[in-house]
């Protein structure tokens, strides 16, 4: 026997192996991690977040990040909620929180406003018959990794749990929440 039963049952050997780590909260995931997400990205860098808004003040000069990745070639997407939606009506009344869902869209918005639109960089909200799916879970696609976010129930997204994903062939996690992003960037509606 080339692997005893001990070393199979803690050695990853599927699509389990795309599961780099889970956190319990999204907040508990190290900004370091992001940062070095971020910074690696060459080619797609893809944040399907309902508000994205937190890139913005927890990043370290993440504005000039992104207009750098955008003229070096690197596709730069923001799929968005529509902060006038029903959807995002829906949600500020469930989270009751004083930074609301539109509040932190517009943050958002006002943030890439200031980049005034260089080559590569998209803004597309979510399709309206889409935002139910949009707001209840967020991919962050960095080239092959991609860190995703399930939003339970009445919380936000930073109390929410995080799976930090790399891609290891077709077929897996990492697929199947890029699919889904994918889908829903297909549907979006561009922003004004």
């Amino acid at each position: 026997m080339l692997w005893p039963q001990a070393i199979t049952t803690r050695v990853k050997t599927g699509h389990d192996r795309e599961l780099v780590h889970s956190y319990p909260y999204r907040s508990a995931c190290p900004s370091q991690v992001w940062n070095d997400l971020v910074a690696g990205v060459g080619e797609n860098l893809y944040l399907c977040g309902y508000t994205n808004y937190f890139f913005f003040t927890q990043l370290p000069s993440f504005s000039e990040t992104l207009r750098r990745k955008a003229e070096a070639g690197c596709k730069v997407r923001f799929l968005l909620g529509d902060p006038d939606g029903e959807v995002t009506r829906q949600r500020e009344r469930i989270e009751d929180v004083a930074l609301t869902v539109s509040t932190r869209i517009r943050i958002t918005l006002e943030n890439l406003a200031r980049l005034d639109s260089p080559e590569g960089l998209e803004v597309r909200y979510s399709a309206p018959e889409d935002a139910v799916n949009h707001v209840s879970l967020s991919v962050f696609r960095f080239d092959d990794e991609a860190l995703v976010t399930p939003h339970l129930a009445r919380l936000v997204g930073h109390d929410s749990p995080l799976l930090h994903l790399r891609r290891r062939g077709d077929g897996g996690m990492f697929g199947r929440f890029a699919d889904h992003a994918e889908e829903l960037w297909g549907n979006g509606v561009p922003v004004a």
